[in-house]
């Protein structure tokens, strides 16, 4: 019989990184709040969370991150404005960002890694099951990958990360997982992990993207975690832990994710994932599309 746990209502999102890949830009701008088409890119992942039921949001911050609580704060000047000119639509858009989530906010301070990040989170979450959802990783609304891992947790306890499968060579730049299958097809129990390991040295090519459900065991293993890659104190090394020894936490298992996601953290990916998003738009798509077709076959 499926053990009944409580329903997980927290998400975690570190937002303290500097962006620096994306300078200038980001010399004044939060990454996270780079456009992707006509919203940041920190509202996807917050409307993923709310749709996956977690309505309980806490953001990780730092230095330069106060447009981010801006964001999801209420302007009522701008909604004022707005009301007086009868833009019922534009108002509905700025609405909708502070009607998302409960929105919280810690600082992490000193940048030691997403592991301390996520260990900034343990007086808010206390001892029940989270999420974490990092913000360079958009997964479309259309496929659902954070509401199954919830429910998988739910049915199996301990924590689940996502999967997907990358290209051999390119499995040095992730984070890795050796897995072994379970009785359904998606879903395996992962054995081992290791950090942006070399391609030759890999367990497998699955690589761990930015979605995880989290067991509360993680906050003491990760106390207990020493700096790995990077100097850093890795989420990875403290998941690696959990799945070597299933009595700390209960097991760790892994989704394998095949549908669309899309990578805001390296610039080239960024302007796919904006093309990509705005061909399917109703509003935009059409004429889009059109002007796409004719720039390509004008330049090839």
């Amino acid at each position: 019989m499926t053990q009944s746990r409580p329903r997980i209502s927290k998400a975690v999102i570190p937002a303290a990184g500097l962006g620096t890949r994306f300078l200038p830009a980001t010399k004044a701008t939060p990454k996270e709040m780079l456009p992707v088409v006509d919203k940041p890119a920190i509202q996807y992942v917050v409307e993923e969370a709310a749709h996956a039921g977690l309505s309980d949001v806490l953001m990780i911050t730092g230095r330069n991150k106060r447009p981010l609580e801006d964001h999801f704060d209420r302007n009522y000047e701008l909604e004022e404005a707005l009301r007086r000119k009868g833009d019922d639509s534009r108002l509905a858009k700025v609405q909708e960002s502070s009607d998302l989530a409960t929105m919280h906010y810690v600082r992490q301070g000193d940048p030691r890694g997403l592991g301390h990040a996520v260990l900034c989170a343990a007086p808010h979450v206390g001892d029940e099951p989270f999420a974490v959802l990092l913000g360079d990783d958009l997964i479309d609304s259309r496929d659902p990958l954070l509401s199954r891992m919830v429910d998988i947790q739910r049915r199996n306890g301990g924590s689940v990360i996502a999967l997907m499968e990358v290209d051999h060579a390119q499995i040095g730049l992730y984070g890795c997982a050796a897995v072994k299958p379970t009785e359904t097809e998606d879903i395996v129990q992962v054995t081992g992990l290791v950090e942006k390991p070399d391609p030759d040295e890999a367990p497998s090519n699955y690589a761990v993207i930015g979605r995880y459900v989290l067991d509360p065991a993680i906050f003491d293993v990760l106390r207990e975690t020493e700096p790995g890659r990077g100097g850093e104190i890795q989420l990875t090394d403290a998941l690696q832990a959990l799945a070597a020894e299933p009595g700390l936490g209960g097991p760790v298992h892994g989704v394998v994710f095949k549908g669309r996601r899309y990578d805001t953290g390296d610039r080239g990916d960024y302007l796919r994932a904006i093309v990509r998003l705005a061909c399917e738009r109703e509003d935009l798509g059409p004429d889009f599309r059109a002007w796409l077709r004719s720039y390509v076959t004008e330049e090839m």
